[in-house]
């Protein structure tokens, strides 16, 4: 019922609120990264100031996009609370790893529900994307497994990066690279699939 109730609003502003976060925590880090900040008696780096004002600036457009949309999905919600979470974590222990094992923990957490739907012979993806993009049970099982793997791998990848790579690095692939390899694999499934779509009479 919540879908429907969701307000259509301009898609590029969406993709903005969305997106401008994440872009805008790179930006920031970019600017302050060869800086330190003295508060209370401890230095803070860079990353660990951009993290901070990283919360902010999300909360700020998930309430935009929710006073526009009237809507927020449940993925919105959990990546909100777990960057809540792990940027304090981060401030309050005044260590970036806390922020950066936060990728790992989402993908993880992606990987095991998805997982737990196989066990019980199911897709839940079908359950949240099957009014969006109609398809025969077969294609929901083949790329739930398929994207279940994904997931594992992109936090296996994470925690590779950020546990041999600089921070630098880290910041520059948590930004760009995981979400272009994401969007890639999901638009290679998509095509892969197309015997399992469900088109509408006209268009079959």
């Amino acid at each position: 019922m919540a879908e429907q109730l969701e307000r259509p609003i301009n898609p590029i502003l969406k993709q903005v609120l969305e997106l401008g976060p994440t872009i805008a925590f790179f930006l920031i880090y970019v600017k302050l990264k060869e800086q330190t900040f003295t508060w209370g008696g401890n230095d803070y780096s860079g990353f660990i100031v951009a993290t901070v004002l990283f919360v902010p600036i999300l909360l700020l457009a998930m309430g935009i996009l929710w006073k526009l949309t009237g809507h927020l999905s449940r993925l919105q919600i959990f990546t909100a609370v777990i960057v809540i979470f792990f940027g304090g974590l981060t401030a309050y222990f005044n260590d970036e790893r806390f922020f950066k094992m936060k990728t790992t923990i989402v993908y993880g957490v992606f990987a095991t529900l998805l997982g737990i739907g196989l066990l019980q012979g199911k897709s839940y993806l079908a359950y949240i994307l099957n009014d969006t993009m109609p398809m025969k049970d077969e294609g929901w099982m083949i790329l739930t497994k398929r994207l279940f793997f994904m997931f594992i791998a992109l936090g296996v990848g994470n925690e590779f990066v950020w546990r041999t790579m600089s921070t630098d690095a880290w910041v520059k692939i948590e930004t760009f690279a995981f979400p272009i390899v994401l969007f890639a694999f999901l638009w290679w499934q998509i095509v892969a699939l197309q015997k399992y779509l469900i088109l509408p009479p006209e268009e079959q």
